[in-house]
């Protein structure tokens, strides 16, 4: 059974960081392109990041580049997002997708004004 936990969020002010995990099992990780999306309340879910598993190549929302970093540890099987200069907009559930179809749980980050 393929699981994504993801964790590190939490309440932070605007221009401050956050650094989220999620931890990945039940599946071949270097396998797989892996990503992080978000949604934010009353609106639909929206793609952050995502990084390859072949050459670690990495693709942004226009929303989030040059604040936020994608990274993988394929001997960990964690994929993390380090958010810098955040701002209020970013508030939003964070969720780790692994194509096609898989999701973990999310982790809440708010960012206060």
């Amino acid at each position: 059974e393929v699981q994504l936990q993801a964790s590190g969020g939490g309440l932070v002010q605007a221009g401050g960081s956050l650094r989220l995990s999620c931890a990945a099992s039940g599946f071949i990780f270097d396998d797989y392109a892996i990503g992080w999306f978000r949604q934010a309340p009353g609106k639909e879910r929206e793609g952050v990041s995502c990084i390859k598993n072949t050459d670690d190549t990495t693709d942004y929302a226009d929303s989030v580049k040059e604040r936020f970093t994608i990274s993988r540890d394929n001997i960990r099987r964690t994929l993390y997002l380090q958010m810098s200069s955040l701002k209020p907009e970013d508030t939003a559930v964070y969720y780790c997708h692994r194509p096609p179809d898989s999701w973990g749980r999310g982790t809440q980050v708010t960012v206060s004004s």
